[in-house]
């Protein structure tokens, strides 16, 4: 995830200047991949019906179903094969151009690490679960590889021009927190839900949070929430149509026409939105009280 802070300002001891680090595969105990294991099965009791045909094509297609942490070497063979991505091991958060540049060059940064026994409902920092079940199987769709693909070179470019707070929202609601219509169905591909098993069933079950079709310039404006459920998901007709869209478009203009423009609340709903649905906002209000 792009953010506008990172922990380090050079690499680590013992990380590469590129800031990738041994995935240390035979370091993981029984208790990490037994871990790797009921997190898995624990999704993949929710998923079938409810997560996009390319994330549930990936799964099989990279053998995620084996047992135990996946080897990052064997995994990126398998992926290389099919869409030219890798999957490189990173000491944590990265710096925005290292993370870009990685992304712009098919190589996705995953921690190596993996959640304790008693963090297996909420981890504010991403763990390998998160980033090799949750985000890896899309690399395998090739239009959403390409997507991710020009995503990198976009925030480079972002960067540049000073707007990778908007291009950081477009990231959060699309490959972590996206819903794919496919025929008559919402499904979920972002990795924030795809690996969480409350919001699997939140995102697309409850009625409290809102559903609206994506538009670039609305989501580059919204907030969101790090720390608890969305209250906004937005919803792509087709990998196809967001790779389009993607690639299509100047984001420039659309930067300097929203640079000033007030942010849009989490749970806000706008006169120009096309709304799949309209949320009750319930769940907010408890939290809230």
């Amino acid at each position: 995830m792009p953010s506008e802070t990172h922990v380090l300002d050079r690499p680590p001891a013992g990380a590469a200047p590129d800031w990738t680090i041994p995935q240390g595969w035979d370091d993981y105990t029984a208790q990490d991949h037994a871990t790797w294991d009921t997190l898995y099965e624990r999704q993949m009791k929710l998923l079938p019906g409810r997560a996009s045909y390319a994330f549930l094509r990936g799964l099989d297609a990279l053998k995620l179903s084996e047992s135990g942490i996946p080897d990052f070497g064997e995994l990126s063979d398998r992926l290389e094969a099919l869409t030219g991505w890798r999957v490189v091991a990173v000491p944590g958060l990265v710096p925005d151009d290292v993370f870009f540049t990685h992304m712009a060059n098919r190589r996705f940064v995953a921690g190596n690490f993996i959640r304790r026994p008693d963090q297996l409902d909420y981890l504010q920092e991403p763990d390998v679960f998160h980033d090799v079940f949750g985000h890896v199987p899309m690399l395998a769709d090739p239009v959403f590889a390409d997507y991710l693909a020009a995503y990198g070179r976009g925030g480079l470019r972002a960067l540049e021009l000073g707007s990778l707070g908007q291009l950081a929202r477009l990231y959060w609601y699309t490959v972590e927190f996206g819903l794919v219509r496919e025929g008559d169905d919402l499904r979920i591909y972002g990795a924030g839900i795809v690996s969480s098993a409350a919001e699997t069933r939140f995102s697309l079950e409850d009625a409290s949070p809102n559903r609206v079709m994506l538009d670039l310039a609305r989501v580059m404006r919204t907030d969101y929430r790090i720390d608890d459920f969305q209250q906004t998901y937005f919803v792509i007709p087709s990998f196809d149509d967001l790779l389009r869209v993607t690639v299509e478009t100047d984001f420039a203009p659309v930067y300097d026409r929203i640079r000033d423009l007030p942010k849009i609340a989490v749970d806000a709903i706008v006169p120009e939105d096309d709304v799949v649905t309209h949320g009750t906002q319930e769940y907010a209000r408890s939290k809230t009280g």
